[in-house]
């Protein structure tokens, strides 16, 4: 082998770029084989390495979210939910609403897929590299009221403003006193009109004011919530009882 190889290897490697050196003979070999130009031969491989970083990027960005399950659009079955509007969960997907810095509201009884279809989305968003954290309504609160005990309550409200997207996740299923209630409403407002929210409820919004035990704190979330919110009613049975069914319960 030759010095000057070599030392392009040593190069690439000491530059930590790894998928370079990995391919190099490969595209020595393509360069050569297609009578390329310097410049068009250094542009295929730099490509290498920047794809791959893009897909570590994507990767990470992902993992970053916390999500329960990577379940995507593509695995939702539209078929047994018919009350969703596809085509408007589709428009989700190509993330006008974060644009807009809208929000988004899944409305519906356990088990109809609201967090299947809040996490694709996330993990669509991600993907696009945009920053996404999924939590549970009842950790997010557990999370400001010890930040507020611990005086550190601004560091926290600042960390979960900074995602573009949030997603919360079964609000409703716990009742939310009132002094939490006011930690959860200062989140919702520094996050209006400036980032997206998914949130997922199996509450109708009449009664919000019973699960944050205060109807103008209610109010005032629910607000800032439905101002630019779209908001995705599912009336269709539950995905978890869906093979504990008879045929013809399936069609009623």
């Amino acid at each position: 082998m030759s010095s000057t190889y070599m030392q392009l290897r040593n190069n690439l490697n000491y530059l930590k770029l790894s998928q370079m050196n990995e391919n190099l003979d490969e595209i020595l070999d393509y360069i050569t084989k297609n009578n390329l130009s310097l410049t068009e031969g250094l542009i295929k491989l730099t490509q290498i390495e920047i794809d791959h970083r893009e897909k570590n990027m994507i990767k990470s960005m992902v993992k970053v979210g916390a999500f329960p399950h990577h379940k995507e659009l593509r695995d939702f079955d539209f078929d047994f939910q018919s009350s969703i509007n596809k085509q408007q969960i589709l428009d989700f997907e190509t993330l006008r609403f974060i644009e807009n810095c809208e929000n988004i509201v899944f409305l519906g009884n356990s088990g109809v897929g609201k967090t299947h279809l809040a996490v694709s989305i996330g993990i669509a968003a991600a993907k696009r590299r945009n920053s996404t954290y999924f939590i549970k309504c009842h950790d997010l609160i557990q999370q400001l009221k010890k930040a507020n005990n611990e005086n550190r309550l601004e560091d926290r409200l600042r960390h979960f403003t900074k995602y573009k997207v949030l997603i919360i996740d079964e609000l409703g299923y716990l009742p939310i006193n009132k002094d939490d209630a006011k930690l959860f409403f200062q989140l919702i407002d520094r996050r209006y009109e400036k980032r997206s929210t998914i949130l997922t409820t199996n509450i109708n919004f009449s009664e919000w004011d019973e699960v944050f035990c205060d109807a103008v704190m209610a109010n005032a979330i629910l607000d800032r919530v439905l101002h630019h919110a779209h908001v995705v009613t599912i009336t269709g049975k539950s995905y978890r009882l869906k093979d504990h069914m008879k045929p013809n319960e399936e069609e009623s």
